[in-house]
């Protein structure tokens, strides 16, 4: 996944329409690019249940979130990026 940088055509329609995607560096390790990867799933999945209405990590059982990953296109998660999940969403209180 690809880093974005925000445009704004004016000061008041500043949007994400325009995202300039950044290449991930090269010469990492594989398993920095497989935990890297695995923190922007969990980043979308915790703020796709966020705006379903789950704030709780209590609430968000893995099957809540393997449900929420199908309804938003991504493969289902682990258990590892379950566990982050609930994190990221016990965090932002």
């Amino acid at each position: 996944m690809a880093a974005a940088v925000l445009t704004s055509r004016a000061p008041q329609q500043l949007s994400l329409m325009s995202l300039k995607k950044v290449p991930l560096p090269a010469g990492r390790p594989r398993v920095w690019y497989e935990t890297h990867n695995r923190r922007l799933k969990a980043m979308r999945l915790a703020i796709a249940l966020l705006d379903t209405g789950v704030y709780q990590p209590e609430h968000a059982p893995n099957r809540k979130i393997r449900s929420t990953a199908e309804l938003i296109g991504v493969h289902p998660p682990s258990d590892t990026t379950c566990r982050m999940v609930r994190a990221l969403i016990r965090s932002g209180r």
